[in-house]
C-alpha cells in the first residue's frame, strides 16, 4: 500500500508530494493520490491514482533513472512523442507527464494515462470463459487500432497480450510504444531488440533488413490463436527453436515461400529443417469458429507480402459483425518519428523536458530554471 514520507533533504515540495510503493518512491504532483501499486516491469512500476482536481482514476507509470542505459532513455523519448500525437479508442491516451523539479538532473519519468482493469495476458491465463463473441471483439478493437498506427505510417513492432489493456466491458486499448517506428525510417535501429520472441514474424527472426506494417499482422495473428487456444501458439525457447515451431505447425515452405529471405544462412537454415506437413489451425482449434481459422490462416503466413493486410483483415467476412469502413478514418498526420540515434544523454533529457512542456503550458511560460 502507498505510504507518504517527507520530502527527502526538507527541499519543500514545489507542488509535489512523496509516497512509497514497493520499496519505491514515487514524487508526484499534489493533484494525484496514489491507491495502489498495481504493475511492474523493467522500466519500473506503475500504480493507480485519483486525479483529485477532476475525481478521474488514472495509472501513473514511473520510469526509474531512465538515462542509466542511454537505449532506454531513446525508447523513453520515442514513446512520447508517439503517444502525444496519437488520438484513438483502441489507443492508450497519454494525460500528463509530470514536469521534474531540476531540469538538467532529473533520473526518473513519470507519465500518467487512463486507466485500466487489465491485460490480455492476464484474461488468457485466467479461467473466465472466453466466447466467439469475446475473441471477435478483442480481434476487431484490436486491428482496428492497428489500422490507425499504420494509417499514421506506425509499426508497433512489440505486440503481445501483456501490452493489450483491457476494462471489465471487454473495451480493448493498445499501449507500450517503446519500440514503435515509423515505417520510413532509416537503418532500421535495434532490430534484435524488437518484439517478445514468441509473436516475433519470421522476417525478424530471419534478419531481414526490410520489414513493414506486416510484421505486426503476425503478431496480431499469434495473440489471436492465444485467444482461441488459452495458449501461446509458438512459444519458441530460443530464435532457431522460434522457427522451428513455426515451421511444424505451417508445413514445410517451398522455394516461393522462401524467395523475401535475403539472408543466404537463413534460408539455408530454413531448408535443412525436415519435411513436415504442417498441422492444420481447424485441428488445432477445434472449437474455433470456421471463419476464425480461415482469417488466422490468413495472418500466419510465413511470407510478409502474402499476409493479409489489417484493412483486409477488417473487410474479412469473421469481422463482418462489427466493422463499419466508414467509422474508420485514417490518423490525420503522419507522424515524423526520425530521432538522431547517436544523441547523447544531456540532449535525451533536454528533449524529453520539451515533451513535458507540451503538457504543462503555465511551466512553458516561466523563466528557463
Amino acid at each position: 500500500m502507498a505510504m507518504m514520507v517527507d520530502p527527502p533533504n526538507g527541499m519543500g515540495n514545489h507542488g509535489k508530494h512523496y509516497y512509497t510503493m514497493w520499496q519505491t518512491m514515487f514524487e508526484i504532483d499534489t493533484k494525484y493520490v496514489p491507491i495502489k501499486p498495481i504493475g511492474r516491469g523493467a522500466y519500473g512500476i506503475v500504480c493507480s491514482s485519483i486525479n483529485q482536481e477532476t475525481n478521474e482514476k488514472v495509472a501513473i507509470k514511473k520510469i526509474n533513472n531512465v538515462f542509466d542505459n542511454r537505449v532506454d532513455a531513446l525508447r523513453t523519448l520515442r514513446e512520447l512523442k508517439l503517444l502525444r500525437h496519437l488520438r484513438h479508442e483502441n489507443v492508450i491516451a497519454l494525460k500528463d507527464i509530470m514536469m521534474p523539479i531540476h531540469r538538467r538532473s532529473f533520473k526518473d519519468v513519470y507519465l500518467v494515462s487512463e486507466l485500466m482493469d487489465t491485460d490480455l495476458h492476464q484474461i488468457v491465463k485466467s479461467s473466465q470463459p472466453l466466447s466467439n463473441d469475446h475473441c471477435q471483439y478483442f480481434l476487431f478493437q484490436l486491428l482496428r487500432g492497428l489500422k490507425y498506427l499504420h494509417s499514421a505510417g506506425i509499426l508497433h513492432r512489440d505486440l503481445k497480450p501483456g501490452n493489450l489493456l483491457v476494462n471489465a466491458n471487454c473495451d480493448l486499448k493498445i499501449c507500450d510504444f517503446g519500440l514503435a517506428r515509423t515505417n520510413n525510417t532509416k537503418g532500421q535501429f535495434m532490430t534484435e531488440y524488437v518484439v517478445t520472441r514468441w509473436y516475433r514474424a519470421p522476417e525478424l527472426l530471419l534478419c531481414c533488413d526490410n520489414y513493414g506494417t506486416s510484421i505486426d499482422v503476425w503478431s496480431v495473428g499469434c495473440i489471436f490463436a492465444e485467444l482461441l487456444g488459452r495458449k501461446p501458439i509458438f512459444p519458441g525457447t530460443e530464435c532457431l527453436n522460434q522457427l522451428k515451431l513455426i515451421v511444424n505447425v505451417l508445413g514445410t515452405m517451398s522455394e516461393t515461400d522462401l524467395a523475401f529471405i535475403d539472408n543466404p544462412k537463413a534460408r539455408n537454415y530454413i531448408k535443412s529443417l525436415p519435411y513436415t506437413p504442417g498441422m492444420p489451425l481447424s485441428i488445432m482449434y477445434p472449437h474455433a469458429h470456421p471463419l476464425a481459422i480461415d482469417l488466422l490462416q490468413k495472418m500466419l503466413v510465413f511470407d510478409p507480402s502474402k499476409r493479409i493486410s489489417v484493412t483486409q483483415a477488417l473487410e474479412h467476412p469473421y469481422m463482418s459483425p462489427l466493422y463499419d469502413p466508414s467509422a474508420n478514418p485514417p490518423a490525420q498526420v503522419p507522424i515524423d518519428l526520425d530521432i538522431d540515434e547517436n544523441i547523447g544523454t544531456d540532449m535525451i533529457r533536454e528533449m524529453l523536458w520539451q515533451e513535458m512542456l507540451q503538457y504543462h503550458p503555465e511551466a512553458a511560460r516561466m523563466v528557463n530554471m
